[in-house]
């Protein structure tokens, strides 16, 4: 006999707009744009409980203003395998840097597997958490993001705003 896990969520507005926090009894579980590409709905067995959320939330308010560079939550992300190794590899991208598809390929020793890193990164359940925005083309450019590109934008900028030590720069 198989238990359903209770999934619990919040909403964050955040100057990317609304986020939507996800997260089981082992730690978040995702993380959802208000608008992107694969708008998603609740689930009507989930439960609205901000208090099973605070950790992340305070989490990632600190980021958006600046104060966090790296999080520290359990995290609890759901993928094959192959997802799994690439999300993981995310967390390694420091703060105001970014890499290609290709070197993310090369970092988890699969050099050919370029199109498969980009499918998994844009199936990223935890973005920010986990910064799929820090990868881009190999020759700069901005790719896909499940945020939409002017997201990615935003959150780079930011990043290299707050690296740089320049809280005050414009967007």
């Amino acid at each position: 006999m198989k238990t359903l896990e209770t999934i619990w969520y919040d909403e964050l507005p955040t100057p990317i707009g609304l986020l939507r926090l996800l997260a089981d009894a082992k730690g978040l579980r995702e993380v959802w744009f208000e608008s992107g590409k694969h708008p998603k709905s609740l689930d009507p067995g989930w439960v609205h409980d901000p208090g099973k959320l605070a950790f992340a939330r305070v989490q990632l308010e600190e980021y958006f203003a600046g104060a966090r560079q790296t999080f520290a939550l359990p995290l609890h992300p759901v993928g094959t395998p192959f997802q799994l190794s690439v999300w993981h590899e995310l967390a390694n991208i420091p703060y105001g840097a970014t890499i290609s598809y290709g070197e993310m390929a090369r970092r988890i020793r699969q050099p050919q597997a370029m199109r498969a890193v980009g499918a998994a990164n844009g199936r990223n359940p935890l973005p920010i958490v986990l910064p799929c925005h820090r990868v881009i083309g190999a020759d700069g450019s901005l790719t896909g993001f499940g945020g939409g590109l002017p997201v990615k934008q935003f959150l780079l900028s930011m990043e290299a705003r707050v690296a740089g030590g320049d809280l005050f720069a414009s967007a």
